[in-house]
């Protein structure tokens, strides 16, 4: 007869289960700061490295950039019509651009490449890595003398960086030249008001918080997921656990959150 599983008391599970996230949490500070250390070495660019890192940004950010854009050209034509007549219709047309501009370039497209980015690029790589570590490759690379940490996950970790910021740029950009085409057409008559519009929605301070935070967002897909690889899906002896992928896309989700509500609260508080 099978014996009936071991129960814990409550306050035992609740311990462990605290002592998990603390440490889930303290791999990824510590995780962080050794890659951000790595990346500002410049030992750290041998020409392995330099390769290994070309390719990664290429293979990360090449693929989906010209879907993206697309995608991000087609929602802000679709947005910015809603906006629009639904302005017009409660006779405050004055205000439909400027909240156009402030909900899509502002909020959504920086948070939507950030997440496409995870979707497409990092959370595959941080499957891979907690593959390598399984397979022992990780483990090899170390007896013969080379830094795991530099070798493998630093260059994805800077492309899911890279291709995460390059995407919110581009898509910024085709984000405001899709309102203006949505609002005003093929011409020119509404530059100067668009201009002025855009320099009343972008000043000194909403500027540094929309930089601070696509960082922060890339910075989050990139590094949470390679932590949830190398750690928590890897340990010796353990196979591929979905309940830790699962808790890294809840970190990943978690830290998104905080941060579009700390850049909420420096933009409007």
């Amino acid at each position: 007869m099978n014996a009936a599983p071991l129960i814990l008391p409550l306050p035992e599970r609740a311990w462990r289960v605290a002592r998990r996230w603390a440490v889930a949490w303290w791999r990824i500070l510590y995780l962080g700061a050794v890659v951000m250390v790595l990346m500002l070495s410049p030992s750290s660019y041998s020409r392995a490295t330099r390769w290994r890192l070309a390719r990664h940004m290429y293979q990360d950010t090449a693929p989906i950039l010209l879907g993206f854009t697309v995608l991000a050209a087609l929602l802000c034509l679709v947005i910015t019509r809603i906006v629009v007549v639904t302005a017009q219709s409660y006779g405050l047309s004055r205000y439909a651009l400027e909240m156009v501009i402030r909900v899509l370039v502002l909020e959504l497209i920086p948070l939507t490449a950030a997440l496409f980015v995870a979707m497409r690029a990092t959370i595959p790589n941080g499957t891979q890595l907690a593959l390598m570590r399984q397979s022992g490759r990780l483990e090899a690379l170390r007896q013969r003398g080379a830094d795991p940490v530099r070798m493998e996950l630093m260059p994805r970790v800077v492309a899911g960086v890279y291709a995460s910021i390059t995407l919110a740029a581009l898509s910024c950009v085709v984000a405001l030249v899709m309102a203006y085409l949505g609002v005003y057409g093929f011409n020119t008559a509404g530059l100067p008001g668009y201009t002025r519009m855009f320099g009343q929605v972008f000043t000194p301070q909403i500027t540094l918080v929309f930089a601070l935070k696509t960082v922060f967002f890339s910075l989050a897909v990139a590094l949470i997921p390679m932590a949830a690889g190398l750690y928590e899906s890897g340990d010796a002896g353990r196979a591929l656990q979905p309940d830790s992928e699962l808790g890294g896309l809840a970190r990943m989700f978690a830290v998104l959150l905080l941060i579009e509500v700390a850049s909420l609260m420096g933009n409007y508080y």
